[in-house]
């Protein structure tokens, strides 16, 4: 991704910003750095048609900007920009979300409807609309480059993006789309006595951590079992707990794990055992350092539980996955964000409420940060 904005969302007013291989956003609470996160979801659940179903959940009057605005009808407006990584060009995809105007067909009175949407490719001399959504009207280049009406069964909560499955003669759209769905989104890694972290798994091999973790043993069986190296696993288990050791066992028809510690050598503790903040760090750990990691992954306050002695490890789990994806961290902690910045890995943002709305320091109102524009 190389940029990203969102306006009209919760307490995103409006706001734009360049996206680097490593993004740190740091704020005290209410300041709205999840509501950051949440916006980019809502790009990915477009790609798999669940942007509606996703608004909807939260309740579309909630999810509006609720300050003072102009004069119009409300909307959600989002945009990503995405690099094409066998050319020098760039995607842009734009959604627009907002209420159904009273007695439309084929939609309830509140809930979201896809008011305008829109994929371009600049390829370095102009832009160029590969899809072009306004209403029940669709416009889509084809294999040839030559745009085409799209007869298509679209209900107004639909994307395009999730509902043109075409990769054949719509092969542009298609790659945005599986791109998107690519991406990986960390916010629900449960360690309660009924998490998925807890329980063995079917033993299939797992190149990357699902959203829930549900594949946890997977993950560390792929790395142990199929790609027959977690040297990176095991300093990473070693410098956050000294002396204890992850236990792959080889799977069978499931797959599992455990873990030794310095005190009981001997003695493997299973999963649900485990504290919670080992818990987390290990399917933190997961998500990081899995076989192949996903083009973005999301993190929001991975820190929850952990104790304060981790956020080093922590931060070298996210600078070294940053190295082979682009990373975007929400958290509240300072000691963590202080450790990844003296890395000089990734650029750490601090985030703010001004006047009610979100705002990062530093960030123009044309989308640049100031040591860019001073670059």
């Amino acid at each position: 991704m190389r940029e990203f904005s969102a306006i009209g969302y919760r307490s995103l007013r409006k706001i734009a910003c360049p996206v680097s291989d490593l993004e740190v956003f740091v704020g005290g609470n209410g300041v709205g750095k999840t509501n950051l996160y949440r916006a980019l979801e809502l790009i990915r659940a477009a790609a798999d048609n669940s942007l509606g179903l996703h608004l909807a959940q939260e309740g579309m009057a909630a999810a509006f900007w609720a300050g003072q605005r102009r004069s119009g009808p409300q909307r959600i407006v989002l945009e990503a920009s995405l690099s094409n990584p066998q050319a020098r060009g760039v995607y842009r995809y734009h959604v627009e979300v907002g209420f159904p105007q009273r007695g439309t067909a084929a939609a309830f009175d509140l809930e979201p409807q896809v008011k305008e949407e829109w994929l371009s490719y600049d390829g370095g001399g102009r832009q160029v609309r590969l899809v072009d959504r306004r209403g029940p009207s669709v416009m889509a280049r084809d294999e040839t480059g030559r745009p085409v009406e799209v007869d298509i069964d679209l209900l107004a909560s639909e994307t395009v993006l999730g509902r043109l499955e075409d990769p054949g003669r719509y092969p542009m759209l298609d790659m945005v789309r599986r791109t998107l769905l690519e991406w990986r989104f960390y916010h629900g890694l449960r360690t309660d006595a009924a998490s998925p972290l807890r329980r063995p798994c079917p033993a299939v091999a797992s190149a990357n951590l699902a959203a829930d973790g549900a594949n946890l043993a997977a993950v560390f069986a792929t790395l142990a079992h199929i790609r027959q190296d977690t040297s990176d696993l095991d300093a990473a288990v070693a410098e956050a707990f000294p002396g204890a050791r992850l236990i792959v066992p080889p799977p069978e028809r499931v797959a599992s794990f455990g873990m030794t510690f310095a005190e009981f050598p001997d003695r493997v503790f299973e999963p649900e055992e485990l504290s919670d903040g080992t818990l987390r760090f290990l399917a933190l750990a997961g998500a990081l350092l899995a076989y192949r990691l996903p083009p973005f992954v999301a993190l929001n306050e991975p820190e929850a539980s952990l104790h304060p002695e981790l956020m080093a490890p922590l931060a070298r789990l996210v600078t070294r996955a940053s190295e082979r994806a682009q990373v975007w961290l929400v958290t509240h902690s300072h000691p963590l964000a202080d450790v990844i910045s003296q890395s000089g890995a990734g650029e750490v943002r601090t985030v703010r409420k001004d006047a009610g709305a979100t705002a990062i320091e530093g960030l123009s109102l044309l989308g640049r940060y100031a040591e860019a524009e001073e670059d």
